[in-house]
């Protein structure tokens, strides 16, 4: 399961971890965001303790969506270091998902 992170718990989640980190921005009834995440779940199976994968509701979480301005849906973004580095393309592709991540 993918855990969910807050505006108020994104930098102990995000900007904190030791690993990078997949943030997908995503809203209830978008049925790209629920297949992408169907996607992102079983990546986390493959990936382990390699990246983190978390999600964020944007319908309830302003600010963060807002500091990196989140114009679509659903959006992945990567955090290296506790910073973020940039967007993720290929939206709905694990395997392309994979090809664009940190991994060692």
């Amino acid at each position: 399961m993918i855990e969910e992170v807050t505006d108020q718990n994104f930098a102990r989640e995000v900007e904190q971890a030791s690993m990078p980190v997949l943030v997908e921005f995503w809203q209830p009834g978008c049925g790209h965001c629920l297949a992408l995440l169907r996607q992102l779940e079983q990546l986390h199976g493959e990936l382990g303790a390699a990246v983190k994968i978390v999600k964020m509701n944007v319908q309830e979480n302003f600010q963060i969506p807002a500091e990196l301005e989140i114009s679509s849906l659903p959006a992945l973004a990567l955090f290296e270091k506790g910073t973020f580095s940039r967007f993720i393309g290929g939206i709905g592709k694990k395997d392309e998902i994979r090809r664009q991540l940190p991994l060692a």
